[in-house]
């Protein structure tokens, strides 16, 4: 198992930067990475997403089932290439408030199956792209903030 752990500071209620990470129907107007989402944030649900990793020209497709969703403070899918245990992405965002204004947002992934070895070079461009999204949201939220 391999996880890849990012995290940023948003002066930002974390009611306000849930309602960012969840607005699907805007997300491509913010977010650099997850290119679009369709279906509902709530545990069960299955959802279908289009990631942008690294120099990705277009977007991949997958459909990961989410596993929490908790209003303001996390939100977790699991998806999967081809069939379990292959390679599996528990995805998560985790909103921690910090006071009434400030929040920490932390995006992570805990990759496992058969072929965690094989995808390093994948793998290594996980990290930016988490970066490249938490810096996307945090401007978002603040901008909409003020």
């Amino acid at each position: 198992m391999k996880t890849i752990e990012t995290s940023i500071l948003i002066d930002a209620p974390a009611e306000k930067v849930w309602a960012v990470l969840t607005d699907f129907e805007k997300l491509s107007q913010w977010n650099p990475t997850i290119r679009a989402i369709k279906g509902k944030v709530e545990k069960g649900a299955r959802l279908e997403a289009y990631l942008l990793l690294g120099e990705d020209k277009k977007p991949m497709k997958f459909k990961p089932v989410v596993l929490k969703s908790e209003k303001a403070l996390e939100f977790r899918w699991l998806g999967s290439l081809f069939v379990r245990g292959l390679f599996d992405g528990e995805h998560y965002f985790i909103l921690k408030p910090l006071d009434k204004n400030r929040t920490q947002f932390i995006q992570g992934e805990k990759f496992s199956g058969v072929l965690v070895g094989l995808l390093g070079k994948t793998l290594k461009q996980v990290p930016a792209s988490f970066a490249k999204m938490n810096e996307a949201l945090k401007r978002r939220v603040e901008g909409e903030s003020s």
